[in-house]
């Protein structure tokens, strides 16, 4: 059975989404819907679909949708496929506020719908190779960082990249947050730019969590450290190592990775889930949860430049 998939949205992110969507076995990308029709209609005849004017229409297409809008929207947009019973991936962050979350995750539910959020690097190779190493991580160490990148202007640093951090760091440490500080500073935009999170956990995990989007580098690692063994590894290269203790000597082991495109496998299994209605790896109340805590640094924040100028 071939699935109709559709994308609404198609800046930067939501265009990967069209390519991807057009390369996949047992997919047909039917339509896409984006504010600025006429590059819709460039990006459609770039990948073989057509570009349709309003939002239902495409609903009225598709099986599955990708939802790449900016993020103020994503309750919107969701709400009207969901309440068609279509299947939806939004990027993350889920929503900007977690009643918004939970109204959606409540509604595909509802409809017994699949609700992915794309939280991408949950379906990184390596991630793979770090849950299998992991048992009772007590520290974690994330650097996320990227030059300015022109979009996502409507949200700071931490929604736009430490969330991708967050969500991978609760999912690893599987227990409730005790406490958060964090600080954070605007430099191109009015919303921070750079910032720093520690994260205490109720078992006595601590995670520090840096994410800049003002770096001359490129660089996503997270480092994880546990009684008997540390892991490095890079998101980016898709590579990394793990430390082991031997005796009074620490060896070290290459991780093997077969290497893919974290975008391709998240929409693949997106896909499936929807085909056969089960739960995505990354479902709604996971980005909300992710979400939950990005809002909370996002505060501390804001309340902290706020007394200081």
């Amino acid at each position: 059975m071939r699935v109709k998939a559709g994308v609404v949205g198609v800046g930067a992110i939501g265009r990967n989404h069209a390519r991807i969507y057009a390369e996949l076995e047992n997919v047909d990308l039917v339509a896409i819907h984006d504010a600025n029709l006429e590059h819709a209609r460039a990006v459609a005849d770039q990948f073989g679909t057509e570009a349709v004017a309003t939002l239902e229409e495409l609903v009225e297409r598709v099986d599955v949708a990708s939802v790449a809008t900016p993020t103020v929207t994503h309750r919107e947009v969701a709400t009207l496929l969901l309440s068609a019973r279509k299947h939806v991936l939004v990027e993350k962050p889920i929503a900007d506020s977690v009643d918004d979350a939970k109204a959606m995750i409540d509604l595909a539910a509802a409809q017994g719908c699949v609700l992915q959020v794309g939280h991408i690097e949950r379906f990184n190779p390596v991630m793979s190779r770090l849950e299998e190493a992991l048992d009772s991580p007590r520290f974690i160490e994330c650097h996320r960082l990227s030059p300015f990148p022109q979009r996502s202007l409507d949200i700071g640093v931490v929604l736009d990249l430490m969330i991708h951090d967050l969500e991978i760091v609760l999912h690893l440490v599987n227990s409730p947050v005790d406490s958060v500080d964090a600080v954070g500073i605007p430099v191109l935009t009015r919303r921070e730019d750079i910032a720093n999170a520690r994260i205490r956990f109720e078992n006595g995990c601590v995670a520090n969590i840096t994410a800049s989007r003002i770096s001359p580098e490129r660089m996503r690692k997270i480092r994880v450290f546990q009684g008997n063994a540390y892991l490095s590894l890079d998101y980016q290269d898709q590579s990394g190592w793990i430390y082991r203790r031997d005796g009074m000597e620490i060896k070290r082991e290459e991780v093997q990775v077969e290497k893919d495109e974290p975008l391709k496998c998240e929409l693949a299994a997106f896909v499936e889930c929807a085909a056969k209605g089960e739960q995505p790896k990354v479902s709604g109340l996971h980005g909300a949860a992710a979400l939950d805590v990005a809002l909370e640094i996002t505060r501390l924040i804001e309340d902290q430049n706020s007394a200081s100028a």
